[in-house]
């Protein structure tokens, strides 16, 4: 039986952690990775030099040396030319901004954030939001939502990418479009599973118990319970929008020219291969393959720490 003093104990509530002690705590499962840590070097490099090319190279991505076509890494230009002399090393740098910091609209206007990033971005909340309707509700409106991804993910992706752009035209517009199309299915599939499992949880119940409506169980419980998962994923799709970007441009269907792009800097650096002169292939195969890596070293890192924590 409970005595005076032990009904009338004030009762303690342990306060929420604040958000920089929770970013420690992600700060430090990031850095107990070795795997996860050499994936952020790599991100972090690429996201440096983009932010800050104007600053890292005295040379324009278009400005043309005619004297110096198809040079080798030199005093005055450390990677090289390409065929109409422009100098490498910017046009890399400046074709980073491309992918992670800008997206161009138009020749004089653009909107910060990368392509990538717009691309994952933009199918990240479509994708999200029909995960969560299906998972959720189930029944037709789950039938019906899947049936339709199902039909998108039939078509093979490279085939699928080449045909948006060859209807909508080569642009950065069109290029986020096309990304956003083609991931938004793996997502949703994702999300649902997810929302699926934590619909059954007890909180979700307690939830439903006092009233609440099932947007606020969506948005408010489900989603930020599933954020693990679905950051993770999301890292991953960046570097395949970045892949793809790169596929684009090889073929002519990405961002158009003058523009720096890697990949149609690849399929015209790669005309000059067996000339004696590899630069302009080499530099932009290994800043894709470098950024790429990076951003899957750094979610598998995140991914194994994660599964020790649970």
């Amino acid at each position: 039986m409970a005595t005076a003093e032990q009904a009338t104990a004030p009762v303690t509530i342990e306060a929420k952690p604040g958000i920089f002690r929770r970013l420690w705590a992600g700060l430090s499962i990031l850095f107990a990775s070795k795997i996860a840590v050499v994936g952020l070097v790599l991100v972090l490099f690429w996201v440096f030099v983009a932010i800050f090319a104007p600053f890292l190279t005295p040379y324009t991505p278009l400005e043309q040396d005619w004297k110096a076509p198809n040079q080798g890494p030199s005093r005055a230009h450390i990677l090289g030319t390409d065929e109409l002399g422009r100098d490498l090393w910017a046009r890399m740098i400046y074709g980073a901004r491309v992918v992670l910091v800008i997206l161009p609209i138009s020749e004089d206007f653009w909107i910060p954030g990368g392509t990538a990033i717009w691309g994952v971005i933009v199918a990240l909340i479509i994708g999200a939001a029909l995960g969560l309707l299906g998972g959720y509700y189930g029944g037709w409106i789950d039938e019906i939502i899947m049936r339709l991804l199902d039909a998108m993910m039939a078509v093979p992706i490279i085939l699928l990418y080449m045909i948006i752009m060859a209807a909508l035209g080569a642009s950065a517009i069109n290029v986020v479009l096309a990304m956003t199309i083609v991931g938004t299915p793996g997502i949703a599939r994702l999300v649902r599973s997810l929302t699926m499992d934590i619909r059954t949880r007890e909180y979700i119940r307690a939830a439903e118990t006092r009233g609440e409506s099932p947007w606020f169980i969506m948005f408010v419980e489900i989603l930020p319970n599933a954020r693990g998962p679905i950051i993770i994923d999301a890292m991953l799709r960046v570097g395949y929008a970045i892949f793809a970007m790169g596929t684009l441009g090889f073929l002519g269907l990405g961002i158009p020219p003058p523009s720096p792009d890697w990949g149609s800097m690849v399929a015209k650096g790669r005309e000059f291969i067996l000339s004696g002169s590899p630069w302009a292939c080499l530099w932009p195969c290994l800043a894709i393959a470098t950024l790429v890596v990076g951003l899957n070293l750094l979610a598998d890192g995140l991914r194994e720490e994660s599964m020790r924590y649970q």
